[in-house]
C-alpha cells in the first residue's frame, strides 16, 4: 500500500490491521499532500492500493493519481478526514477515489466527538461494504426482503454511531455551510494579519491551488526551523495561547521499523514536519481572539528580528 508518511497513524493502521505493509512516499512542498510525481516509482507487483490524505482540507492532485491507479490496476482510497466540504475541480473530496473516508472526530469541522463515514464510489464494492458494516452478515439484505434469513458472510464489526452521536452530527451537518463560512473568515483574517511576515519571508502560510476549494480545516505557519518553532510555541504558551505542531512522520516511527519498512529518507516530509505549527482554528474563535493570536506571533518575530 502506498501512503504518505506525513499523516496520522489511522491512515496506515487501516491496512496494517489486515496484514498489508505500508510503502511511504514523500509530500509536495506546497500543499504537504502526497507527491503524485513520486507514486509511480514506489509501485511494485505487490502494490494493491494508493492511500492518500487531503491535508488541511486541500485536495491532492486527483487527476494524476487516478491516472496512475488506472494504468496499474490499483484502488485509490481518499483519507478525507480533514476534507468534508472541500473540493477538487468542483468535485467533493471523498468522491473521487474508489473509496472515501470522512471523520467526525472532535477536532474536525463537523463533529460528533467520535465517528466517521465511508463513501463507496465504486458500485462493485457496495455489497461487501454493507456486509462489513453489519458485523459481517447480510442482515441488510434480509431487512429488505432479499433473503429469507441472514447469516455470517465475511469479516465485519459494529460501525454504527449511537443515536445520541448521530443526532448531534445531524445538527452539525445542517449548519455545515455556516461553519465553513465562519472558518473561512478566520482563515482569511489570519492571512491578512500575518501577511507582513509572509512578505518578509519569515514564515509561510497554507497554499491552496486555484483548482482546489478548501474547507479551512487548519491554519498553519511554517517557521524557519524546529528551534524557531519551539521558541514560538513557548512564546505563545506564555500568552495563554495553545499552538501545536502536527504529525511525526510515520516512516521514522518505531512501529514502522518493527514492520520491516526499509529505512528511508523523505526530505520534504522531514523538513516541513519539523517547521509546521498549527494556530488555533475553530468555529467559536472570535475576531478578537484571532487578532490576539496574530499579535502574539507578530511580537515574537518583532523581538526576534529587532536587530
Amino acid at each position: 500500500m502506498i501512503v504518505p508518511s506525513y499523516t496520522f497513524a489511522s491512515t496506515a493502521n487501516a491496512f496494517v490491521l489486515r496484514g498489508a505493509r505500508p510503502v511511504f512516499v514523500d509530500v509536495r512542498p506546497d500543499t504537504l499532500n502526497i507527491d503524485e510525481r513520486l507514486i509511480e516509482q514506489a509501485i511494485t507487483p505487490r502494490t494493491r492500493a494508493i492511500f492518500l490524505i487531503h491535508y488541511a482540507g486541500v485536495a491532492c492532485e486527483m487527476d494524476a493519481i487516478m491516472n496512475i491507479a488506472d494504468r496499474h490496476g490499483l484502488l485509490v482510497v481518499e483519507d478525507a478526514a480533514q476534507g468534508v466540504h472541500a473540493r477538487y475541480k468542483d468535485r467533493w473530496l471523498g468522491t473521487l477515489g474508489h473509496l472515501g473516508c470522512y471523520s467526525f472526530h472532535e477536532t474536525k469541522n463537523l463533529s460528533c466527538g467520535e465517528g466517521g463515514a465511508l463513501v463507496i464510489n465504486d458500485p462493485i464494492l457496495e455489497q461487501r461494504a454493507e456486509i462489513l458494516r453489519e458485523k459481517g452478515t447480510n442482515r441488510s439484505q434480509f431487512m429488505r426482503g432479499q433473503v429469507d434469513k441472514y447469516t455470517w458472510m465475511d469479516v465485519g464489526s459494529s460501525y454504527g454511531p449511537s443515536d445520541m452521536l448521530a443526532a448531534f452530527l445531524v445538527g452539525q451537518i445542517e449548519n455545515g455551510e455556516k461553519i465553513t463560512r465562519r472558518r473561512g473568515e478566520i482563515f482569511d483574517r489570519y492571512a491578512t494579519l500575518l501577511a507582513p511576515l509572509v512578505e518578509r519571508g519569515l514564515i509561510r502560510i497554507p497554499v491552496v491551488p486555484p483548482h482546489c476549494s478548501t474547507n479551512y480545516h487548519m491554519f498553519y505557519i511554517l517557521t524557519a526551523d524546529i528551534e524557531e518553532r519551539t521558541a514560538l510555541i513557548a512564546h505563545l504558551g506564555a500568552a495563554g495561547i495553545l499552538a501545536v505542531f502536527h504529525y511525526v512522520p510515520l516512516h521514522s516511527s518505531p512501529f514502522a521499523q518493527s514492520l520491516g519498512v526499509p529505512p528511508t529518507h523523505l526530505p520534504t516530509t522531514e523538513e516541513l514536519s519539523a517547521r509546521l505549527l498549527r494556530l488555533p482554528m475553530y468555529y467559536d474563535l472570535t475576531d478578537w481572539d484571532v487578532e490576539e493570536v496574530a499579535s502574539a506571533v507578530l511580537d515574537f518575530y518583532r523581538s526576534r528580528h529587532a536587530h
